[in-house]
């Protein structure tokens, strides 16, 4: 085995700042996120060793006696003081691994969010729909293994498979063994030396696909639909997030929703308002007859059962609620003037007061006439 000294490149007697300042210099030099060469990785795997067993005194003195190496240390800063001491309590510590367990490289992937554009006729019925999704899917290469086919990963020779090494730091309290996840391996406990061409060892891919749903009637703007499994798979082919559909309603030139019921407004001339009238107007379902009765007034509403929209949670439907707006003419010919003077003297109307005051009135009319 290679002398660790050489290895570093310094003295048999150097401090243990010489030896920190050398092992850092070399490994931004080797390391494999930087030097994706084959001998690089090999050459950093020394170097970490080294600094590993130069790093610890106690290491480090049986190595210079001759003893036993091969215990490895942490790739992080080697004690010297305070500093390294609250180092190794405080900065070095994290990685997501638990002591004597590799980290998992499958997990759960990202749940996605996609806006869906609905119609008012889409909410009354209910719709299917076919959406593009553009998410991380199943690399098709590897299957998730993050290999190229025909290899497999292989355990990290630093930690042995645990996905972590040991540090013994002389302190106050005397020696205190810590854990950090293994740089060379990320904490996984295995390696790839061969990464799929595909994916660039990621087990995923990003591609566009196509997600079929049946979106249910009584849905509006806001309401989030979840579908469990349909979101991005997971790193190494993990399990899929979820997908959320995040609806959002058009505004209708003609109707308007309040809760299950439909709103609308027709609007009756003078004439058919006193004598009464039958219409037949286009729902959102088909055409519907309608029965003005004589002498209806404004805001006065007809009601047809069941041409609403079908609750979310239920099978009833609402109702189509049309409320009345009485057309008065702006502007007669003096023979139709003449008329309507001669219908007044016949009918004889009240000449225009102040009725009972109704609080809810005003309150009433512009529910009616909204759209």
């Amino acid at each position: 085995m290679a002398d660790h000294y050489e290895v570093l490149g310094v003295a048999r007697d150097a401090s243990p700042e010489e030896i920190k300042k050398a092992y850092r210099r070399l490994a931004r030099q080797l390391h494999p996120d930087v030097n994706p060469g084959e001998d690089a990785s090999e050459q950093f795997k020394l170097v970490t060793h080294a600094y590993d067993v130069l790093s610890d005194p106690d290491q480090r003195q049986r190595y210079d006696l001759g003893g036993d190496s091969g215990a490895f240390g942490g790739a992080g800063a080697g004690f010297g003081g305070f500093s390294d001491i609250f180092e190794t309590f405080f900065g070095g510590g994290g990685g997501g691994t638990r002591a004597g367990r590799p980290r998992s490289r499958r997990e759960r992937g990202q749940d996605a969010l996609v806006r869906v554009d609905l119609t008012l006729g889409d909410v009354v019925f209910g719709v299917h729909r076919d959406i593009e999704v553009d998410t991380a899917v199943l690399c098709e290469t590897c299957q998730g293994s993050c290999c190229q086919p025909g290899t497999q990963p292989v355990t990290c020779d630093i930690c042995h498979g645990s996905g972590q090494i040991q540090r013994t730091v002389r302190s106050l309290l005397g020696n205190v063994v810590t854990s950090q996840p293994c740089t060379t391996c990320q904490g996984y406990g295995t390696t790839i030396p061969y990464p799929c061409s595909t994916c660039q060892g990621q087990g995923r891919v990003r591609a566009r696909r196509t997600v079929s749903i049946d979106i249910p009637a009584g849905v509006e703007t806001g309401l989030r639909l979840q579908l469990p499994g349909s979101g991005e798979v997971g790193p190494a082919g993990g399990p899929n997030g979820d997908l959320y559909l995040e609806v959002t309603v058009a505004p209708h030139d003609v109707f308007s929703r309040d809760g299950d019921d439909l709103l609308a407004t027709l609007e009756v001339s003078m004439i058919d308002a006193i004598l009464g009238t039958s219409v037949t107007i286009d729902s959102l379902d088909g055409p519907v007859d309608l029965e003005i009765r004589q002498g209806v007034q404004a805001g006065d509403e007809v009601t047809i059962r069941g041409r609403g929209i079908t609750p979310l949670r239920g099978e009833q439907r609402g109702d189509l609620r049309v409320a009345v707006q009485v057309v008065t003419p702006s502007h007669l010919d003096p023979k139709s003037r003449a008329l309507v003077q001669e219908l007044a003297k016949r009918t004889r109307p009240a000449p225009p007061h102040l009725a009972e005051f109704h609080p809810g009135l005003f309150s009433k009319l512009r529910g009616k006439f909204k759209r």
